[in-house]
């Protein structure tokens, strides 16, 4: 059964997870890719992530082009705006980035911070209680070094939100469909 990235229209089976960063990083070689590029894979409106860059959301793109970095902030902020309020995502990315639309401040790449939730995002199934989740956490933050100290604490705790909310709008959606259901079966 195919899983669809978060935060994506892209579709993966669960033995290619291990290889998205990978292809991922591959689109990039070229030296970045276009608005269209961007929304086709986000399923966004162009003039959606354009009004995000001029919010300040995160840093223009160079010559029209967006990198890794860009493209993985749009998709952490597209997968939690079904859950979260967008001052409250930006507040989310701020606490270990500083300042959105300045990548200097930042104690994660925003790329590094994406794959690591969906290392998390695609064992969620598999961490059914909160131990398992938090020890999953660790293994996937095992590699991570920290710029300063504090700084993982910072990163696990908004993982550790990034994927409560993730689930959250899952369960919501699922809802919304069973309530959909229920409605079709009553006619």
């Amino acid at each position: 059964m195919k899983w669809k990235l978060p935060g994506t229209t892209l579709e993966v089976l669960p033995e290619e997870m291990p290889l998205v960063e990978e292809r991922f990083r591959a689109m990039f070689m070229a030296g970045g890719i276009a608005l269209s590029q961007v929304a086709a894979i986000t399923g966004l409106e162009p003039y959606t992530i354009q009004n995000w860059v001029k919010r300040g959301f995160l840093t223009s793109p160079q010559q029209k082009r967006y990198s890794l970095r860009q493209l993985c902030r749009i998709l952490n902020i597209n997968m939690l705006k079904d859950a979260l309020a967008m001052d409250q995502i930006c507040g989310l990315i701020s606490y270990i980035n500083g300042h959105l639309d300045d990548e200097s401040d930042d104690i994660i790449d925003d790329s590094q911070l994406y794959f690591m939730f969906l290392r998390l995002a695609s064992n969620h199934r598999e961490m059914n209680n909160p131990a398992g989740r938090e020890v999953h956490l660790l293994k996937v933050l095992a590699d991570y070094r920290e710029p300063f100290p504090g700084a993982g604490e910072r990163v696990q705790q908004v993982l550790r939100t990034m994927l409560t909310a993730w689930a959250a709008a899952q369960l919501r959606q699922l809802a919304e469909k069973m309530v959909k259901d229920l409605k079709e079966n009553d006619q």
